[in-house]
């Protein structure tokens, strides 16, 4: 069987330790009591902590490990779970040694959401690919600078090192933690026994833009405001920026040093996020949508909705509105 350890942190989000220790746990024995075959065990699952005591969650009960992570030995599989307070992230320094020796000795390590976080501290995810929710991108990328940051993704893969974005995506990893150990069909079972779409990839359809306003430029952030109040209208680049006494170029410079986006992509996704917003109330149609945005080409509009969302607009629709 193959030996797993779900760290529990402080402030824990208890679906990300126990939701994961369920997956496990079922696999071989749900999807085989309704095909009435015999039940199979494939995960020796353990809940672990940093001294072996009981971890707080955020709505204060109590998460019971079994062990400490000095009595659990040698897992074949890390995950570190999710939690709500990233004080956590100086209360659990003392785990970080411990997942570097977990490393060393062939573990896989796997962080969730938040969890991520925990991970990179240990310097293993310098250089390589990792994802965390959405919402934190900009402060994951100040505090691990060396990490190749991918939110859009809600998995990355780097052998021995997982990432998942965003805390219910424990069901996203896991599921896929058994289809690297046990095949894709059992994987399959276990998803379909759980009522879990196999194989998403994206978070997009769940992000919400951030629009950077901690900076302090501010003729960017006047034009920002700008952009705020009239992004549905037509707009020329080159026009905006001698409005705000600025050449293009000098305007592009200073807005993406600023933004992080130029101009262009900045005001797409505007756009995008409004329309969202009016898509997910479902009384308009596409092209009054796209009007109301800003574009008149209802097409184009459907190609970007797609670029920025991973959805096409009647997609998004569906997922999202109630009507």
């Amino acid at each position: 069987m193959i030996k797993v350890a779900i760290l529990a942190l402080d402030n824990v989000l208890a679906s990300s330790v126990m939701g994961s220790m369920d997956v496990f746990c079922q696999t071989g024995a749900t999807w085989n009591y309704i095909a009435g075959k015999e039940e199979v065990s494939y995960f020796d699952v353990k809940i672990v902590s940093r001294d072996g005591q009981p971890v707080r969650s955020r709505n204060q009960a109590l998460v019971h490990p079994h062990c400490s992570i000095r009595d659990i030995g040698s897992p074949d599989l890390v995950l570190i779970s999710s939690f709500s307070d990233f004080r956590t992230i100086e209360t659990s320094r003392g785990t970080v040694e411990w997942l570097k020796k977990q490393n060393k000795t062939g573990a896989t390590i796997a962080g969730i959401c938040a969890g991520t976080y925990i991970l990179a501290e240990t310097g293993l995810l310098d250089g390589k690919a990792a994802t965390t929710h959405w919402g934190f991108e900009r402060d994951f990328r100040k505090r691990y600078p060396k990490v190749n940051l991918q939110p859009h993704k809600i998995i990355t893969d780097e052998g021995n090192l997982l990432c998942s974005g965003g805390c219910n995506s424990y069901l996203d990893l896991s599921i896929y933690l058994v289809e690297r150990y046990c095949g894709r069909d059992i994987a399959l079972e276990s998803s379909k026994a759980m009522l879990h779409d196999m194989g998403r990839q994206s978070q997009e359809p769940y992000t919400v833009y951030q629009f950077a306003a901690d900076h302090n430029d501010l003729k960017i952030r006047s034009v920002q405001k700008w952009f705020g109040e009239n992004y549905n209208q037509a707009i020329d680049i080159k026009s905006l920026a001698l409005q705000f006494g600025l050449s293009r170029r000098v305007f592009e410079r200073r807005f993406k040093a600023a933004t992080g986006n130029t101009p262009l992509r900045y005001l797409q996704r505007l756009r995008v996020e409004a329309a969202k917003h009016l898509l997910e109330k479902g009384s308009r149609s596409l092209s009054e949508i796209a009007f109301s945005v800003g574009y008149e080409d209802t097409s184009f509009f459907r190609k970007l909705f797609k670029k920025h969302t991973g959805l096409l607009p009647k997609e998004y629709k569906a997922k999202f509105c109630r009507e």
